[in-house]
């Protein structure tokens, strides 16, 4: 079944990835096959060789480079309704597509779908942790159709933290405003947009399956931010968009013990 007319994967490649082919395949053994694009701000041959192999259309952001800049490039490039940003490390389990499209068909307003998510470490997907629990718990309001439209609980559950899987994430264009994301920060640009997209009428949509598989590395660019401290810093500018200072000062150092499951 083919529904490219109404979705677009955005492969998001830089510099040499060894899983970026696999991340491809994952897209290309969808049960639902989509629109598929590659963009990159780092052009190199064994980008530009994999986009050949499996006829993908390669796109140069030759403005500013970086997440947030490759991210909104890829995201203005796409022309269908529905976009996902695959992140070039992630693999997309072959239901995700046809997951994404009848759990989108159900609600009037949707803003963005997301999903459960396993951690694949060292090759292994690992579905059971403690961080992944604590996220799916976080979540588990949004398993009620009816608090998906809630502006209040969205809120309640990011005033936490990041609970949502950036790459599981697919946005509805149409009911979303032109930029999605904002430049600043390094790792909290996700946690920022849902901050900001959290204040949006319209829904949330969480699917509790596991339906992609997040990569778990030493050179991820969020194992080099943690390592380097800059994300207790972002996370502290989060807090305090929900909280008093005196509380977000506690909130962070309770989340940053959590982040160190990103470290191998």
């Amino acid at each position: 079944m083919n529904t490219g007319e109404k979705h677009t994967f955005v492969i998001c490649a830089y510099k040499k990835s060894n899983y970026l082919e696999k991340c491809i395949q994952s897209l290309k053994n969808q049960t639902v096959k989509s629109q598929i694009i590659m963009i990159t701000s780092t052009p190199n041959e064994f980008i530009s060789n994999l986009a050949q192999k499996y006829s993908i259309p390669l796109y140069i952001n030759e403005g500013q480079g970086g997440i947030v800049q490759d991210w909104n490039f890829g995201y203005h490039l796409a022309t269908t309704t529905y976009i996902t940003l695959a992140h070039q490390d992630d693999v997309y389990f072959e239901n995700y597509t046809e997951e994404m499209l009848r759990c989108m068909a159900k609600k009037k307003r949707p803003l963005i779908y997301f999903t459960n998510y396993a951690e694949i470490r060292n090759g292994v997907k690992v579905t059971q942790n403690q961080l992944l629990n604590i996220k799916r718990f976080m979540l588990s309001p949004l398993q009620v159709r009816f608090f998906q439209n809630s502006r209040f609980v969205r809120r309640r559950i990011l005033s936490l933290g990041c609970p949502i899987c950036c790459p599981s994430v697919t946005f509805v264009r149409n009911n979303l405003p032109e930029t999605v994301f904002q430049t600043g920060f390094r790792s909290c640009e996700d946690w920022e947009a849902w901050e900001m997209l959290s204040r949006v009428k319209g829904s949330f949509i969480y699917n509790k399956r596991i339906l992609m598989g997040h990569r778990i590395h030493e050179d991820s660019e969020t194992s080099h931010i943690i390592q380097d401290n800059e994300r207790v810093k972002e996370d502290f500018v989060m807090y305090c968009k929900f909280w008093p200072k005196w509380l977000a000062k506690i909130l962070v150092k309770l989340y940053s013990s959590g982040e160190k499951s990103n470290e191998l």
